[in-house]
């Protein structure tokens, strides 16, 4: 059998058997029970995560690819990505929504709309108001 068709085997085995693990109650539901019997520990939070699990099953698949130390390191990781494409493929397209700039007019029903006219008479007097209190309080000679 040659290197590709074995990588390709061993990238679909790790998306079989991580996704049996993560997603699925197995067959008679033992899979369920398996995970019940973990209860919250580290194993059983891997379980929940495809990602994390799929380092994890594609270790041992990774020497059915390769003989040497080096070559299986770099094969673990790459079962693992190919499990994770597969996974991310099979999932609904993400779509991005643009968010809008400044809404023309915000009613959160708590405060009054200000409007920019008003908004510069209040500076204004604000202002006004600011001399009109340093200057009285300004010593008289």
């Amino acid at each position: 059998m040659s290197l590709e068709v074995r990588f390709l085997l061993a990238v679909l085995a790790t998306w079989r058997v991580t996704h049996l693990l993560a997603k699925e109650d197995g067959p008679a539901d033992v899979i369920v029970r398996f995970r019940a019997r973990l209860g919250d520990g580290l194993f059983a939070k891997l379980m929940d995560c495809f990602y994390c699990l799929s380092i994890w099953v594609a270790a041992p698949l990774a020497l059915f690819v390769t003989r040497t130390p080096i070559e299986w390191l770099l094969t673990w990781l790459a079962l693992s990505g190919g499990a994770c494409l597969l996974e991310r493929i099979g999932r609904d397209p993400v779509v991005i929504q643009p968010i809008q700039e400044h809404p023309t007019e915000v009613d959160d029903g708590m405060l009054w709309p200000e409007t920019n006219s008003s908004a510069a008479q209040n500076r204004g007097d604000a202002a006004d108001q600011q001399e009109s209190s340093a200057a009285s309080s300004a010593p008289r000679r």
